[in-house]
């Protein structure tokens, strides 16, 4: 049997740099990425193309069974494709934002998307990155190794603010920290895969540190437990 892919969990609350790191990472190493929280979105989106309630869990339960979703580096950005249309941009919104923390606090979405999630890393040639809010406490516990990527709310918020005025989303940094805010709380206080550290991740607090200092670090860290595993 051959060895498992190599696993890299990434958790962390939004504007965190999880995306950001996990893109150029998954670059430098040659691994799969994984974007979980992107998988989220687009069930959010079908649900809301649909009018299906974000708590009505029959019907998300139906709609887990057409979910159709792949990735693919385009230029330097990782895209999302639904079903074969690119909704990369689409599922950034805010509405979109909260729709994902609403329908990923439901049992049957998580369950009925933990296979499809680790089937995506396992498929991996050699190694994959996850990125999300659970990896390495639900999905992977087993991970290689497990990074929990933080920064204060303010840097967060500020992050996002400019990544949605770089895409043209009409927002206001008060409206994108009230947001945050609430997802966070959301997405702490659920019962089920609450957004929390793994026992044994390796904290990052990204607040002052520039994006490359933070990719040399984890890379750092991953080569030395690549090593020491003989990957």
């Amino acid at each position: 049997m051959s060895a498992r892919p190599f696993i890299v969990a990434i958790d962390g609350p939004a504007g965190a740099g999880k995306s950001s790191v996990s893109k150029l990472l998954a670059r430098r190493l040659g691994f799969a990425l994984v974007d979980t929280g992107a998988i989220y979105r687009c069930v959010a989106l079908m649900a809301s193309r649909e009018g299906i309630a974000f708590d009505d869990d029959a019907k998300l339960g139906e709609l887990l069974g057409r979910v159709r979703i792949h990735f693919q580096v385009v230029g330097e950005e990782n895209h999302v494709f639904l079903g074969g249309e690119d909704v990369s941009s689409e599922i950034r919104t805010p509405p979109i934002s909260m729709g994902a923390s609403q329908v990923s606090g439901r049992p049957v979405v998580r369950a009925g998307l933990l296979a499809l999630q680790r089937r995506l890393a396992l498929e991996a040639a050699s190694g994959a990155i996850l990125e999300g809010r659970d990896i390495g406490t639900v999905v992977f516990p087993d991970a290689d190794v497990k990074f929990f990527l933080q920064a204060n709310p303010e840097v967060r918020a500020r992050r996002r603010f400019e990544e949605l005025f770089q895409k043209g989303v009409d927002s206001s940094l008060e409206g994108v920290l009230q947001d945050q805010t609430r997802r966070d709380t959301a997405d702490s206080e659920r019962e089920v895969a609450p957004l929390k550290p793994a026992e044994d991740a390796v904290h990052v607090d990204s607040s002052s540190m520039p994006l490359s200092e933070v990719v040399q670090s984890l890379e750092h860290e991953i080569e030395r437990r690549r090593a020491s595993r003989g990957a």
